[in-house]
């Protein structure tokens, strides 16, 4: 069995200033990465992510820019290139909910979900992309939910992001799979972040078949799992990770 070992890589995971993002960085930098820390406002918990990742022996950087901006991430990749002359791991992490029910869903409510859920991770795939192409090689994961797969009350334009999401990782596996990367996305249930601080965990729990809330340790592991050679053979799935909840 192949161990997990992803030295000499280079991996960006947007949004990693916390939650499940930060909890991959971390991953990824253990198994012998560098990764790059992407934030949009969160400077000093960016900061904290990679001194802890620094101080556990592993290297990383911090990264600041908007993945709803196309200009910004274009930029953002042009200098991950200079820098570091490889891209090997993208996960597309970074995302927002805003929720209500639909008849008080407002435009501007919209128009944000779409462009930080669906164009922000597809601007960063088009570019990683571009360059992963060259070398022939590359892993993409990007973090959807369980609510894409199976909608939700109160969260029908956080559902239609989620659900796009997976649409656009089955079309990409399919178009580079032939250049040698992969591409797979991941589904959440209850995970324990400040996304999920508001809900009622206790309702929630008693429904999911292992009886706890996920942590962004072991949804990371799940990610680490699909940026690896243990995943050689992987491409074009989403992964559930929900304790059984959505079973």
């Amino acid at each position: 069995m192949t161990d997990v070992d992803l030295k000499a890589q280079v991996a960006l995971v947007t949004g990693a200033s916390r939650g499940i993002g930060a909890a991959t960085a971390r991953a990824l930098a253990a198994a012998g990465a560098h990764v790059i820390v992407n934030y949009k406002t969160s400077a000093d918990r960016a900061k904290e992510v990679v001194d802890a990742i620094r101080s556990a022996g592993g290297s990383a950087e911090p990264m600041c820019f908007d993945i709803s901006i196309e200009t910004e991430v274009a930029g953002a990749f042009e200098h991950i290139m200079a820098a570091h002359k490889r891209l090997d791991i993208l996960v597309n992490n970074a995302g927002i909910s805003k929720d209500a029910l639909f008849l008080r869903v407002k435009p501007e409510m919209v128009n944000e979900m779409i462009d930080v859920n669906i164009k922000g991770s597809f601007f960063c795939t088009f570019h990683a992309a571009r360059y992963m192409i060259k070398q022939r090689s590359g892993k993409i994961v990007t973090v959807s939910s369980i609510v894409g797969l199976g909608g939700n009350p109160g969260q029908i334009v956080y559902a239609t992001t989620k659900a796009g999401l997976i649409g656009m990782t089955k079309s990409f596996a399919k178009e580079l799979g032939p250049r040698g990367i992969r591409v797979n996305a991941i589904a959440p249930g209850l995970v324990d972040t400040e996304m999920t601080e508001g809900i009622d965990r206790g309702a929630i729990i008693k429904d999911i078949p292992l009886r706890k809330i996920g942590s962004p340790e072991e949804v990371a592991g799940v990610i680490l799992f699909l940026c690896s050679d243990l995943s050689a053979y992987v491409t074009g799935q989403v992964v559930v990770v929900d304790g059984g909840l959505y079973t």
